[in-house]
């Protein structure tokens, strides 16, 4: 079932975070490369000193404890978020006015 899943994430091309178990850390913002047998090939940055690194690591299906991805992120600060026009209304953010930030 998880080989299923993780070729899945592999085709969508998507981001997404992989908790190793057997190194107790957890590889964010990789993206899944290739699956071959048991092996599972992603890539990564991260960020040091003062330099930016990107990897490419190798693990082990069996290794993989969890994997995370964002579905989606907003702003923070006095933004209005863009809709989408096909979003359905059930799903739409009320609308402020700006008059109602002053109460």
């Amino acid at each position: 079932m998880l080989h299923r899943k993780i070729y899945q994430l592999c085709c969508d091309g998507r981001e997404v975070s992989i908790f190793l178990r057997d190194q107790q850390r957890w590889i964010d913002c990789a993206r899944i490369l290739d699956i071959e047998g048991d092996l599972v090939t992603v890539r990564y940055e991260t960020d040091e000193e003062d330099e930016i690194c990107s990897w490419e690591e190798m693990v082990r299906l069996e290794s993989i404890g969890a994997i995370t991805q964002k579905l989606a992120s907003v702003p923070r600060g006095n933004v209005e978020p863009l809709i989408s026009d096909d979003c359905p209304e059930a799903e739409q953010l009320p609308k402020s006015s700006p008059d109602s930030d002053r109460d």
